[in-house]
């Protein structure tokens, strides 16, 4: 079933899983996300069963690409450290904490004798999407429904039945950069710039590249820049900015719905951004939360990722003109997980 009632007009529709008569409790729906959701649409594509999206389309071909792109042999991590003292949770977003590491062993003798082996241990207690991460397409729902139809109900306190992060065993393919902050000659964009067609296809010009089906695109902002990494000088070289974590939050540059017809034009596998909502926010439309989420993972079902670090990598981008590489950002497997801290490698 498509949004066929929502797309001629009516604000009001009622969402179910194709074929199987489960039908959730009417929704309100706003008319320009409706048509939006009814032209980018996959449910049914990969079939009525299909867990994974728009990462089948990574296919032998797509991580050819990524393989051809491999020129000098550069590597890039495009990972935020897991670290409580360096978190950038600040309580937005109910139980998603900042990473939380203690030790639980301390050199303890692991024999009988003490002077031979003895071990340190550790764990670690995170929120999958506390830091640089993949949100799984089970992560968000509307109407009671997740990615091609599941109910949301498929989410459970046992975790996600459905859809979840560890049926995506491995994520590696192209990947393209898209500066868009370096398209328009800036550093980093206007707080709550939203990010239009037209920004993604100019950044994709200043790249040279387009964009094939089962690339990974990941679209930079300059929003890293709050975040005052080590390393790092500010906007135009100079000094970096004060550390300032509400600033890197709220308000933010971002995607807007009018691209998710893009991505869906395009073919991407996966999109990730260096910001932390992904999407403009505040939103374009104070009536509609998240749309792009929505947009995305539940009617996509469009991995998205959120606060991957890309500077260093655009300014190599920017040094040579290829924007372009080989990308490894494969999850971790937690069984059931709606999300997975990662550490993208990007390799040039």
């Amino acid at each position: 079933m498509v949004l066929a009632q929502l797309a001629a007009g009516t604000s009001r529709g009622t969402l179910g899983r194709q074929g199987s008569g489960d039908y959730s409790a009417p929704v309100v729906v706003p008319d320009r996300f409706a048509e939006i959701a009814a032209r980018v649409r996959n449910w049914g594509r990969w079939g009525p069963d299909d867990q994974l999206g728009t990462l089948n389309l990574i296919d032998d071909a797509a991580r050819r690409r990524g393989v051809q792109s491999v020129r000098t042999g550069e590597a890039f991590s495009l990972a935020l450290p897991l670290s409580e003292a360096d978190g950038i949770q600040q309580g937005f977003v109910p139980g998603r904490i900042n990473p939380r590491h203690r030790m639980v062993a301390l050199n303890d003798p692991l024999g009988p004798d003490p002077e031979w082996i003895r071990s340190s241990e550790d764990v670690v207690e995170l929120a999958t999407q506390c830091a640089t991460h993949w949100d799984a397409i089970a992560h968000v729902s509307y109407g009671g429904k997740i990615w091609n139809g599941y109910p949301a109900s498929s989410v459970t306190a046992e975790g996600a039945s459905r859809c979840g992060i560890h049926l995506v065993r491995t994520l590696v393919s192209r990947g393209v950069l898209l500066d868009v902050a370096r398209a328009k000659g800036v550093d980093l964009l206007d707080p709550g710039y939203p990010i239009a067609p037209e920004d993604l296809d100019a950044a994709a010009e200043l790249a040279g590249t387009e964009v094939a089906p089962g690339d990974v695109v990941l679209v930079r902002t300059g929003q890293m820049a709050h975040l005052a990494l080590a390393g790092r000088p500010g906007p135009g070289g100079g000094p970096p900015l004060e550390r300032d974590l509400t600033a890197y939050t709220w308000p933010t540059p971002g995607l807007t719905m009018a691209t998710a017809p893009w991505f869906r034009r395009h073919d991407v596998a996966a999109v990730a951004t260096d910001t932390l909502p992904l999407e403009v926010f505040p939103g374009e439309d104070e009536s509609i939360y998240l749309p792009v989420h929505l947009l995305h993972l539940v009617e996509m079902g469009l991995t998205q990722g959120q606060n991957w670090v890309l500077d260093e990598l655009a300014d190599a981008c920017a040094a040579d003109g290829r924007y372009s590489f080989l990308l490894d950002a494969s999850p971790l497997p937690f069984t059931g997980a709606v999300g997975s801290p990662i550490n993208p490698v990007a390799l040039r």
